[in-house]
């Protein structure tokens, strides 16, 4: 196996350009080298066995950010439900936040809630957020759409809402 990973690599690299010699030594085995030895042959490569590697050319760091879909859409964003600055009554803490999105999100792309500039759930595709054991008080809201590899899409307005609860701070 080792062998053959050998020949492989001899033939496969591109930027090999010095003289490959082969001999067999007194046990059999074959070996590879590119120091001549004691009854050692020069192995021909011909040129329709040679590997040719094409690379793209380079991207700048700013066309690498931008996804096809990223570009093109205009995500426009708000939040529907609550509305702002509503008083909330929860004594366990729960708000439930309901986005509305135009056009429809791409599958590539997720949205990600924001509470008071802290992330409080995991990527999603659904407009639909819900928050539990909020402390009670005022608290602002965000909600990000996201390419893939992080880019902001479209954000919406913050909205402030207030939190009524009798415990304030609850065993999380």
């Amino acid at each position: 196996m080792r062998l053959g990973l050998l020949v492989l690599i001899l033939l496969v690299s591109p930027v090999i350009h010095a003289t490959v010699y082969k001999w067999v030594d007194q046990d059999g085995k074959i070996h590879f080298s590119d120091q001549p030895v004691k009854n050692a042959e020069v192995v021909e490569f011909n040129k329709n066995t040679e590997n040719q590697v094409k690379l793209s050319p380079p991207q700048n760091q700013s066309e690498r950010n931008l996804s096809p879909t990223a570009d093109k859409i205009n995500y426009s964003m708000r939040v529907v439900s609550p509305t702002e600055e509503e008083t909330i009554r929860s004594n366990e803490g729960d708000i439930a936040i309901a986005l509305q999105i135009e056009p429809e999100l791409a599958p590539s792309h997720l949205l990600v809630l924001f509470m008071d500039g802290k992330q409080q759930s995991e990527a999603q595709q659904s407009g639909s957020f819900q928050v539990s054991n909020v402390d009670r008080g005022e608290h602002t809201f965000v909600i990000k759409a996201l390419a893939q590899d992080g880019k902001l899409l479209a954000s919406t307005p913050p909205r402030k809402i207030f939190l009524h609860r009798t415990i304030q701070n609850r065993a999380r």
